[in-house]
């Protein structure tokens, strides 16, 4: 039996991470929240400024919804074919395209001064990037079977920290000319009075940009094989594997007709869903007044509970989840993960019950409420799983960028139309009080069974 470097190899000694360059990538997986996040402390006051709801704030969330909504549309239109692109020219000119796309489009959001040129600026961020897929290719191509899912285990966290990063920069830096007068008092700030949280998210990205330019190495496969072929050439090998033959990436329509490809794929897709949906219900049901059967927590409370949260997930997954595959296995830990989704659904009618019968939030919910966190650790290392999943299913190297394409636009699709699909349930559900209130809890539930 003949063996080469892509072969699964049977040893128990782990590959060492190529650290700088990960180090890279993981910089500009905080990019993207960092450049697509920090405009929700400021959205909703900044459509209420531009008067397109005629002065009815119940009207705010409709585009505020829209406008968070538009870059998850665009991307999901496009993301596959910048993943896809990046098979044949390589990862690093779609990298440094996407980041270029969200410098521009931030620019254009800082300046906006009309609906139209917002919604322009998020179309532009959202088709013009499709970095997310085309990083995880660069992940998988400098790492093999025995440390991807080590490598892949750190995307989470980085994108977490950008996430809570975002939000706390862009509410505090809106409106300098408020906070402070003496160093932001020209008619500039007075015109553009959120340019300043867009212009850190720009200059973040600009130095991402710079950096992966000057030291990230291409790492797409077919480049490599181009760039060494001439190498090979009139060398007799009478020992060539398939996989070295076959340069090509495999055509979309073969992938998507090949089970073993699309099971994964699928399989992410429904997994999104239903953790976009667990996200989307969670500081709804704790906003909620007490007597419809939310919680009725203060915006400082849920945000203390939030923040708390994605602490200790992002640690969780650093720390534990590497281990554990080693230990277990992806398909245990997968299928473990999955199954704390159902649980952590059911607690949200259960923690209503406790708390509508005594009307407050007691000390004795406290626990509840830190237990359903810790089924959501559990359940959250589920992404990471099935990108190692996903990973393995590609047919040939060559593919890499096609499938993270393929699986990040089911992602995008699933973030673009979930939120509004799951608050809309919620909401119809309480209006109308179908199963005392809790019709959406079930059909969440529901959508996690075809994942087991």
């Amino acid at each position: 039996m003949t063996t080469n470097e892509n072969t699964p190899l049977l040893r128990k000694n782990k590959t060492p991470l190529p650290k700088f360059q990960l180090s890279l990538v993981l910089l500009l997986v905080l990019a993207e929240p960092i450049s697509a996040q920090y405009i929700f402390p400021f959205i909703n006051q900044l459509i209420r400024e531009l008067g397109v709801t005629g002065g009815d704030d119940r009207k705010i969330g409709y585009y505020a919804g829209l406008i968070q909504s538009l870059f998850y549309i665009t991307q999901a239109l496009t993301i596959l074919h910048w993943s896809r692109l990046s098979d044949y020219i390589g990862r690093k000119p779609v990298l440094l395209i996407g980041l270029m796309g969200l410098s521009i489009s931030n620019m254009c959001f800082g300046l906006s001064t009309t609906l139209s040129m917002i919604i322009a600026s998020r179309c532009i961020a959202g088709a013009l990037n499709g970095n997310i897929g085309v990083m995880k290719s660069v992940i998988a191509d400098i790492t093999d079977h025995t440390n991807l899912a080590q490598a892949f285990v750190l995307v989470p966290p980085v994108f977490s920290v950008g996430a809570s990063i975002a939000p706390l920069y862009g509410g505090v830096l809106a409106k300098p000319h408020d906070r402070w007068p003496a160093l932001f008092s020209g008619i500039f700030w007075q015109k553009y009075p959120y340019f300043l949280p867009c212009l850190v998210s720009v200059s973040f990205t600009a130095v991402a940009f710079l950096i992966a330019a000057l030291f990230l190495k291409e790492s797409s496969p077919h480049r490599q094989h181009k760039k060494h072929q001439h190498l090979r050439a009139g060398m007799e090998d009478t020992c060539v594997d398939v996989s070295d033959k076959d340069t090509s990436p495999v055509p979309i329509c073969t992938l998507m007709k090949t089970y073993s490809v699309m099971l994964p794929i699928a399989t992410y897709g429904a997994l999104a869903l239903v953790d976009i949906g667990f996200i989307s219900l969670l500081p709804l049901f704790y906003a909620t007044p007490i007597e419809i059967g939310g919680l009725g927590l203060p915006p400082s409370a849920i945000g203390t509970c939030l923040a708390i949260y994605g602490l200790f997930n992002g640690l969780f997954q650093v720390l534990f989840i590497s281990k554990l595959i080693d230990r277990f296995g992806e398909k245990k830990i997968l299928c473990t993960t999955v199954l704390a989704f159902f649980p952590l659904i059911a607690m949200f009618p259960m923690m209503s019950l406790l708390v509508q019968s005594r009307q407050q939030v007691g000390p004795s919910f406290w626990p509840l409420m830190a237990l359903q966190l810790c089924f959501a650790l559990i359940g959250d290392m589920s992404y990471s799983v099935i990108s190692v999943f996903v990973m393995r299913a590609v047919p040939n190297r060559y593919s890499l960028g096609t499938m993270n394409g393929l699986s990040q636009t089911m992602n995008s699709v699933a973030r673009a139309f979930g939120p509004a699909t799951f608050s809309s349930l919620f909401a119809f559900s309480k209006e109308h009080n179908i199963l005392g209130g809790n019709c959406v809890y079930p059909i969440v539930i529901t959508l996690a069974v075809p994942v087991v």
